[in-house]
């Protein structure tokens, strides 16, 4: 399958059953309600799929669950950074073998590293493997910024650093790495509030949780955009934006469960010590998604 990533690719949530174990079957729905919608591709095991608390062997579980039932219809991204370089390698090795389509890399998030430490670490892991690599910057995480200058400069010293999820939240970040490095590094962004925003700059696409919840929305504003239809894109952020506000406004893995079980996919609670939504919260994205569901029909636009 190609590697040329564009678009919209769902954050996967991981489903539990009632003793937190991984719902295997509930997982194979959430894939297939994101394929169904016409994603871009499926991220597993990346923070919306609650990827620190599972283990190594739940994360492979995860992992290779996802490859099998996408079963190639969409490219599957395998998040498989760690505190570790070995336990990331190693990691890495088993979801290249999988038939993983590209990994992603969340840098280490416990001990405190220095920019050099981290690069060395990405350099380390991505030159054990052959697959396509994307970064993963999350600063509120681990601590430390992929800035743009070091971005660059590790596209262009390792060949297959091809991607960067920019979960940063700085837009002024994100507009360098879409403008002055697009021609070394494709720019997704992984702030959802940022997603019509990110398209129409020309990011490579966004990786986003709350695809999850309203898939079939996110690409239709993606794929107008692709079509240049800007006055018909902004008509559907409007109306699916109140969603996604709600979905960020509240904790976002507990927000990202409830609406799965809004839309009839019971995906579980997060697991502890995570606590699900409270009752305030979970009547903010009830409604939102209903003042979605009985939104009046769109109106025609010209692209």
């Amino acid at each position: 399958m190609s590697q040329n990533l564009r678009g919209v690719l769902t954050a996967l949530a991981t489903p539990f059953d009632q003793d937190e174990a991984i719902d295997v079957a509930t997982l194979r729905r959430v894939v297939d309600r994101s394929i169904d919608a016409g994603v871009d591709g499926v991220v597993a095991a990346g923070s919306t799929g609650e990827v620190g608390a599972l283990s190594s062997d739940e994360r492979l579980l995860l992992i290779d669950t996802v490859i099998e039932h996408a079963n190639g219809r969409v490219p599957v991204i395998a998040q498989t950074g760690a505190t570790s370089t070995a336990e990331a390698i190693r990691l890495s090795k088993a979801a290249e073998k999988s038939g993983a389509d590209v990994l992603m890399l969340i840098t280490p998030y416990y001990e405190p590293l220095s920019v050099e430490e981290t690069v060395a670490y990405i350099k380390d892991v991505a030159g054990a493997v052959d697959l396509p690599v994307m970064l993963y910057n999350i600063p509120a995480v681990t601590g430390v910024n992929l800035d743009p200058a070091t971005v660059r400069s590790l596209a262009e010293e390792v060949e297959n650093i091809r991607y960067i999820k920019d979960s940063s939240a700085n837009w002024e970040q994100a507009l360098q790495l879409i403008h002055h490095h697009g021609d070394v590094i494709g720019t997704f962004i992984g702030w959802d509030a940022y997603a019509f925003s990110a398209l129409v700059e020309g990011a490579a696409g966004v990786m986003a949780g709350t695809a999850n919840v309203v898939p079939d929305e996110i690409v239709a504003v993606s794929r107008r955009i692709a079509d240049g239809d800007l006055l018909g894109a902004r008509e559907l952020w409007n109306r699916v934006y109140p969603v996604i506000d709600a979905l960020l406004s509240v904790p976002f893995i507990p927000s990202v469960k409830a609406g799965l079980g809004l839309q009839g996919i019971p995906a579980g609670s997060p697991r502890r010590p995570t606590a699900g939504l409270n009752a305030e919260d979970f009547a903010r994205l009830e409604h939102a998604l209903a003042a979605l569901k009985n939104a009046p029909a769109l109106t025609q636009t010209i692209g």
